[in-house]
């Protein structure tokens, strides 16, 4: 798995004009990506690095200040520009994989305690959100120890 997180001070992701998701005050928007190789497991441990990691303000966390999470899905993060001009996307999970992976990881977030927002899994969506800091991450599941 594969996830950018980004501090924000609000944000919000609209589908077809409707705001289906929506997090004010400090909080983090993660846009969640898969492969083929994850798995539950996988999504807990991301789950619970991201709701522990010291990236608001003063070093704390989401954890430390109940801070809520907007979750969108990004199979794009998957995306393999090494050729050509058009990406591949051979590297991203299919939909049957990939959303009970998505799904996974905020049960996991929840079960942590988190308030969790999302977007709608496959959806076209409008993202907005303020970026602050900008404090932006990247965290690759194959990077994150044992």
């Amino acid at each position: 798995m594969k996830a950018v997180v980004q501090v924000v001070s609000r944000a919000s992701v609209e589908v077809e004009g409707e705001i289906v998701g929506k997090i004010d005050g400090p909080g983090l928007v993660v846009l969640l990506g898969v492969t083929h190789e994850d798995t539950p497991a996988l999504a807990a441990k991301l789950a619970a690095k991201i709701w522990r990691l010291r990236m608001l303000e003063r070093e704390k966390s989401c954890e430390d200040l109940s801070a809520p999470l907007l979750v969108i899905s990004q199979f794009t993060l998957y995306g393999d520009v090494r050729k050509g001009r058009r990406p591949g996307w051979t590297k991203a999970a299919p939909g049957a994989v990939s959303e009970p992976l998505y799904e996974e990881f905020m049960t996991q977030l929840r079960a942590l305690g988190a308030h969790v927002e999302s977007g709608v899994f496959g959806a076209m969506m409008e993202v907005s959100l303020v970026n602050s800091g900008p404090y932006t991450l990247i965290i690759d599941t194959d990077e994150l120890p044992g």
